[in-house]
């Protein structure tokens, strides 16, 4: 099979059905979220922490979760067996509200998981340039959900990036702060140090971002969580992303500066393999 497919309302049907109407408060008041997790090669690394993440994205969009956390790593596992063992998958549970009047009613939530044929990107690397864009703090949107309408703002970043000839872009958070890229995690290397931003509200604390900190910590790497700044960026030995669609991708030009993977990235992404088909971690 090589055609995306989706669970709803206790079936399988073809991605492309209907969902949901004009009228539904998902669509019109943007009361979604979702997750995304991967399968390749034969594996789903840490598979059950997205269930588990889709879960708290839904409580804290005020949405009430349909599903438990068992249930949807259930539902993707019996989808992936209708593909090949070795198809690289994209997999995406999605809760939304199908009612409510600016805020969501909870118990209208809806479920939904499409499995999408989506390859691996490869160890090529990409570009990157410093965005104009802002990452918002968590009193001025629902930072600590994965929400679909968080997704706009990342999307008109990667419009100016490509627009300036780039693949992707390093968004600030409403302070100055190196916050990540517009779709990933952020990592640098400097000096032999492998430094990441801390966590402050402003973006997700990444589900492959924490694995690759415990990976290299686990292996004797020194890995500081602190502030960045654009300058830390420009000027780093080293800038390598983590995130679901790629895991760990390398940048290989930011701004006006030509990069190769260095050591830092090539034993995270080493590790993360090895983590992924059961041999670490």
């Amino acid at each position: 099979m090589s055609s995306a497919i989706t669970f709803v309302d206790g079936q399988w049907v073809d991605a492309n059905a209907p969902l949901w109407s004009s009228v539904s408060h998902g669509v019109w008041l943007s009361s979604m979220v979702f997750d995304g997790a991967r399968a390749f090669e034969g594996v789903t690394p840490d598979l059950d922490l997205h269930c588990q993440r889709a879960i708290h994205s839904a409580n804290a969009l005020g949405l009430r979760a349909t599903k438990t956390a068992a249930e949807i790593e259930e539902i993707a596992r019996d989808g992936m067996q209708k593909f090949a063992s070795d198809e690289a998958l994209y997999i995406r549970p999605l809760f939304w509200a199908d009612d409510g009047f600016v805020a969501p009613n909870p118990d209208s939530t809806r479920f939904a998981l499409t499995l999408s044929p989506m390859a691996m990107p490869g160890t090529g690397g990409f570009s990157a340039c410093l965005s104009t864009r802002r990452r918002p703090m968590p009193d001025s949107a629902p930072t600590d959900a994965k929400a679909s309408c968080l997704y706009p703002n990342a999307g008109r970043a990667l419009i100016e990036a490509r627009g300036r000839g780039f693949d992707n872009c390093v968004m600030l958070d409403p302070m100055g702060n190196v916050a990540e890229f517009a779709t990933a995690n952020l990592f640098i290397a400097k000096d032999g140090v492998v430094k990441t931003p801390a966590i402050n509200g402003s973006f997700l604390n990444g589900i492959t971002r924490q694995r690759i900190l415990k990976l290299l910590r686990d292996r004797g790497e020194t890995v500081v969580e602190c502030r960045l700044t654009a300058d830390d960026v420009y000027h780093a030995d080293e800038i390598f992303n983590t995130g679901n669609y790629g895991k760990v991708m390398p940048v290989i030009r930011y701004e006006d500066r030509d990069l190769q993977p260095g050591p830092k990235y090539n034993l995270a992404r080493d590790l993360y393999w090895e983590f992924a088909h059961g041999k670490a971690g």
